[in-house]
């Protein structure tokens, strides 16, 4: 078994570990809002049969975590239409098997007219307008229940996920960050190694690797969403809205790290291939990359400055200086470029503007191209 198989391996179980923790909850959730909303509805609203009531409960807990609120808005909306699209269709045509086809058709159309896309709002339309159009005939006065229900089902998954099992938004983001750096700075690992022994198939796999990112860092963006989501809706979670921001800030460029570090693997990949000089400075440039991820990612953790994330950044920044003084070629010179634009995006996931970012790594390396030519 091959390193990067154990590591693969060894990630998938730490993955699902996370998301079974988040599983569990997220089912304890479901159902302590499914058994309020029954109990409201039942006992304290009259409603012999609540049956929509805890359907609306659970289905705001299973939304995606991050989109639980325009569920719920959607849900009610998805109603709402619904009942004056059925109930305005069963007095112009009455019901049957033929107007129950047309009243569904028209509602239907309609919420596709307005929403332009399905989800929640036309599932909602159509299951009410069917609702209607049914049961109409042999009962009265299903608008105001139907209303009823969706309102408290919705509101009590609201208060479940909001007051009553708020999620802890750091750990989401943690356990979803985790895999992203990681799987990074071991990438980063690899095109380094990759330099240090002429090895293009390494880098070539650094590279594939680095493109199946795209499931983990979709994790960690949804992850974001939901952590946004709490720190709005949950009071007991508001005190955690500057760490997700500084997160959100960090995610953004983190993203564009991935990319830039594509780039690296595959000009380092083309380099190796055409045999161009290669001095060590390259490879410690990447090192340093791998080592200012690491430490970006334990920083973040611990909500700590960042200065040891830039001092990495910088200290890759100025080995590719002295890299361009050694007298590069042409791939050579656009891996040492790939590696300032690196150190350049992650100094941004600190906190840098773009200016400021670019103008330290662009005289950091200059000033170590300029010593290492003096010394040379």
């Amino acid at each position: 078994m091959t390193a990067g198989t154990r590591r693969r391996g060894s990630r998938a179980g730490r993955l699902r570990r996370r998301q079974m923790e988040i599983v569990g909850l997220i089912a304890v959730q479901a159902g302590l809002a499914a058994a309020l909303a029954w109990w409201l509805a039942h006992d304290l609203l009259g409603n012999p049969n609540p049956v929509f009531a805890p359907t609306a409960a659970v289905g705001t807990i299973a939304a995606a975590i991050g989109k639980r609120t325009r569920r719920t808005v959607e849900l009610l909306v998805g109603v709402g239409l619904g009942i004056a699209i059925g109930d305005g269709l069963v007095r112009l045509i009455g019901t049957g098997a033929w107007q129950t086809g047309i009243i569904v058709a028209f509602a239907i159309a309609i919420a596709l007219g307005l929403v332009g896309r399905g989800g929640t709002v036309v599932s909602q339309v159509g299951g009410t307008a069917v609702l209607i159009a049914t049961l109409s005939s042999s009962q009265r006065n299903l608008e105001i229940p139907r209303v009823v229900d969706a309102v408290t089902g919705s509101v009590v998954g609201l208060v479940v996920v909001a007051l009553l099992l708020p999620l802890h938004p750091m750990r989401v983001l943690h356990r979803a960050a985790a895999p992203v750096f990681d799987a990074l700075a071991a990438y980063l690992c690899d095109i380094e190694t990759a330099m240090r022994t002429s090895d293009r198939n390494r880098a070539r796999q650094a590279l594939n690797g680095l493109r199946a990112m795209g499931p983990d860092v979709e994790r960690l963006r949804e992850a974001l969403s939901g952590a946004e989501e709490v720190v709005t809706v949950a009071p007991a979670r508001w005190h955690w809205r500057r760490h997700v921001e500084h997160y959100d800030r960090g995610v953004n460029y983190l993203v564009r790290v991935i990319d830039d570090s594509r780039a690296l693997a595959r000009r380092s990949a083309t380099m190796i291939q055409y045999q161009e000089k290669l001095p060590g400075h390259l490879p410690d440039a990447v090192a340093a990359l791998a080592e200012a991820i690491r430490q970006l990612h334990r920083e973040t953790r611990a909500d700590k400055p960042h200065e040891r994330t830039r001092r990495h950044a910088l200290r890759a920044a100025d080995e590719a200086g002295r890299a361009m003084a050694t007298g590069l070629q042409n791939f050579g010179v656009t891996t040492a470029t790939q590696v300032r634009v690196t150190a350049s995006d992650l100094l941004r996931a600190t906190g840098c503007s773009a200016d400021e970012a670019n103008r330290q790594v662009r005289q950091t390396a200059r000033h170590a191209e300029q010593a290492a030519s003096a010394e040379g």
